[in-house]
């Protein structure tokens, strides 16, 4: 750039006549930019200055494009600037940016050269006095809650007696020792169903997600839980991701949460069926409906026994005032004639079963023995003898029918051959029409000298000119047709 002002200056005293100047031997040569490499400069000269730079402001035309792109504006109250975030850092970002959010951002500036428009690009965001954490947490919690994932009224109580436990975390942890421990000693016939998962780190997320669905899709499952022992928010994060609690929100049978301690919250508390504050005190749930279940049947048979040693007492006392009346003497004397009249009529009832059982044998093997004197097999020897013969002379009549039908073709393809004039210009004979083909000449007198025409051969046609035009005379006419 220095080129362009490399000019001479006048001395601050003024000569009289000031000797011209002598020619320079190179004269300056001006440097002219095109906008794209003056846009390239500057670009360069940007990334190099701000290569790493921390920018506080206002998030404001917050918006998420096709590409999966974050492309924002920050501000302040005085000036703003573009910024974009690529798909693959934003995706890792535990919060949503929004407009009206205040945040820290992170990157280096750049030039956009087609709009020739300074940005930031952005590869870390946090938000403005509030840990990306929580924000993260409270905007989830919200969300979901709009749509209805916290309700009450959709929670499923924990089953009576369940037959099958479903349990979704790591086996290195506590928290599956501490479970099974309590279920043995307190439910010792429980039926386990252990999906082992990652609780923490990149991808527990979806395998927490899969492994409760895994387990729900396990025929007989009647409760699941998803477990983890204490530790920080960041620990227990991916109890706190959207999938996790879609996944629990959408499973069949009822789920019990218990993550962390007691004091610990997360959003998968809230979606499930049950929150336990810790994993043994799920166990001890599950356990306390079969204590229950049990001490209810043991208080309702203590109450059966109870009720009926008390009915068969009331009966046996009316029994005895029954049989104290006088009416009641003969009463012993009419039940016996009553069984006797009954084992009578048993045997009576016993030889009419028997006679209608024989007459009906007879009758069936009376119908046993006409059907063996139809003989349905010969029979169906003779129809199928006389449908082989019918087949047979059908076959004859078509072929018959096909032979004559090809023989009169044969012969019709053979006059048509014969007829075809095709086939008489095959054995040399020429068909010779006008030039524009619109007739075919008969004589020599429709055309004269100079004419052209065209003339069709067996295989090709010609086009000629006529040189000089004979007629035949009625002899010449005589000797072509003799010939």
């Amino acid at each position: 750039m220095a080129d362009l002002f490399d000019l001479p200056f006048e001395d601050d005293e003024a000569e009289p006549e000031p000797a011209p100047a002598p020619a320079p031997a190179h004269a300056a040569v001006r440097r002219i930019f095109t906008v794209t490499e003056l846009t390239i400069g500057i670009r360069d000269a940007i990334e190099s200055a701000f290569l790493d730079v921390w920018v506080e402001g206002e998030l404001s035309n917050t918006r998420v494009w096709n590409n999966g792109h974050l492309y924002f504006t920050l501000k302040d109250a005085s000036c703003q600037l573009r910024g974009f975030m690529f798909r693959s850092t934003l995706r890792y970002l535990k919060f949503r940016p929004s407009d009206g959010l205040r945040v820290i951002a992170r990157g280096k500036l750049t030039v956009y050269e087609p709009k020739g428009e300074y940005q930031l690009l952005c590869e870390h965001l946090e938000p403005h006095g509030l840990g990306a954490l929580q924000l993260a947490f409270d905007q989830l919690k919200q969300r979901l809650q709009e749509e209805g994932l916290f309700d009450t009224v959709r929670k499923r109580p924990l089953p009576a007696l369940p037959r099958k436990i479903g349990i979704v975390t790591s086996l290195e942890g506590a928290a599956i020792r501490d479970i099974i421990k309590v279920l043995r000693r307190r439910y010792a016939n429980a039926h386990l169903i252990l999906r082992p998962t990652r609780v923490q780190g990149d991808g527990a997320p979806l395998e927490i997600a899969r492994g409760l669905r895994a387990v729900a899709r396990v025929p007989g499952v009647d409760v699941i839980i998803a477990a983890r022992g204490g530790g920080s928010i960041e620990d227990l994060w991916a109890f706190n991701e959207e999938a996790v609690a879609r996944a629990i929100f959408s499973s069949p049978v009822p789920v019990i949460s218990a993550v962390g301690h007691e004091s610990d919250v997360t959003i998968a508390d809230f979606v499930a069926d049950v929150r336990a504050p810790t994993p043994s005190a799920a166990a001890e749930l599950v356990v306390a409906r079969k204590d229950e279940f049990g001490t209810r049947i043991d208080r309702l048979h203590e109450r059966l026994r109870g009720a009926t040693r008390a009915h068969l007492q009331a009966l046996g006392r009316r029994l005895h005032v029954v049989e104290s009346r006088p009416s009641m003497a003969a009463f012993a004397a009419r039940v016996a004639t009553r069984a006797r009249r009954a084992t009578e009529l048993s045997h009576v009832l016993s030889r009419v079963v028997r006679a209608s059982m024989s007459t009906r044998l007879r009758r069936l093997q009376q119908l046993q023995r006409q059907l063996e004197a139809f003989e349905a097999g010969r029979r169906l020897a003779a129809l199928r003898t006389t449908l082989v013969a019918a087949d047979g002379r059908l076959t004859a009549a078509v072929n018959r029918r096909r032979h004559h039908a090809d023989a009169t073709l044969r012969s019709c393809a053979s006059r048509l051959e014969a007829l075809s004039p095709l086939a008489v210009l095959g054995r040399g004979y020429a068909v010779c029409w006008t030039a524009d083909r619109s007739r075919a000449l008969r004589q020599s007198a429709d055309v004269a000298a100079g004419d052209r025409v065209h003339v069709t051969l067996g295989r090709g046609e010609l086009d000629c000119e006529v040189l000089e035009t004979h007629t035949l005379t009625a002899k010449d006419a005589e000797d072509t047709e003799a010939s």
